[in-house]
């Protein structure tokens, strides 16, 4: 099997449609029709069945999926054994975190390395889903989770703390929370049970069960416009809060924390590019 050939089998099995496919190889969908045509020609097997709803793999195609991803991983670890042995101050470096965390520091700290290196080009991801340093989907990543891939190196960069927020007009109609009642007779703002499933039972450790949903948002940011707006009590970061004139802190003795790693495989610890921008992000956190 083709290399080429194998990792568009991987993406149409991993994404249901040749279009999607294609998005995510960069390349357009009529190559990735006439990739798979010609794979399963070579291979003298039906891979998919092209149904209304998408491709879905056939037995055979089941099968090929084992040594379709040992391929990938082979393929991977070369280019990442090649790129970390890469002294160059100069490239992509693809950097993925969340909007809020992108919003406080990474953005500043991806200018401080510009001025330094205006060689290194960054590609910066913003999203609440987990992308994988192994796929070489992101060469760095800064989260909210500690990963557990031995391949992957994790750096604690600093914790952070969160609180409930309000706006004073929404306390001044509503009243303020209190607590140990499931916050009864008040609206909230939470994020998706894709993106933080506790929100669905607690918000800083307090139940929900009496509160109303107002808003659902997979975005920290969307979250805190929300809070703005005075569309609900939030659950937010308390560094960005408790300095906003337009939020007022509900219960400044109740307080919820989560931690931030900065993140990258093993592979490309040795990376000159890498290795300035995750020195640019650490730099961020003096005190660590």
């Amino acid at each position: 099997m083709d290399w080429d050939n194998a990792r568009i089998f991987l993406a149409i099995y991993r994404k249901g449609t040749l279009r999607s496919a294609a998005a995510l190889l960069d390349i357009d969908q009529a190559t990735v029709g006439r990739r798979l045509n010609a794979l399963e020609t070579s291979l003298g097997a039906r891979l998919f069945l092209r149904t209304p709803s998408g491709y879905m793999a056939t037995p055979a195609g089941e099968l090929a999926v084992s040594a379709a991803e040992k391929m990938e991983h082979a393929a991977l670890q070369f280019q990442r054994e090649m790129q970390g042995i890469d002294n160059r101050l100069s490239g992509v470096v693809r950097v993925t975190t969340s909007d809020t965390m992108a919003a406080h520091f990474v953005i500043a700290a991806m200018q401080r390395l510009h001025v330094q290196h205006p060689d290194i080009r960054i590609a910066l991801s913003t999203s609440t889903s987990i992308t994988s340093l192994t796929r070489r989907e992101a060469d760095l990543a800064v989260r909210t989770l500690k990963p557990t891939s031995p391949d992957l190196i994790s750096r604690h960069l600093t914790k952070r703390s969160m609180g409930l927020y309000a706006t004073p007009g929404y306390l001044k109609a509503r009243g303020m929370p209190q607590p140990g009642n499931g916050l009864a007779g008040h609206d909230i703002v939470i994020y998706q049970a894709s993106v933080a499933p506790r929100h669905q039972e607690k918000i800083c450790h307090e139940p929900v069960h009496n509160a109303r949903v107002a808003m659902e948002v997979n975005s920290g940011l969307a979250m805190i416009d929300a809070a703005r707006l005075g569309m609900g009590v939030a659950e937010l970061p308390c560094h960005m809060a408790d300095g906003d004139k337009r939020l007022v802190r509900i219960w400044p003795e109740r307080v919820d924390h989560y931690d931030v790693w900065l993140v990258m495989h093993a592979d490309l610890s040795r990376s000159a590019r890498v290795r300035a921008a995750a020195d640019a992000i650490i730099a961020s956190f003096p005190d660590k």
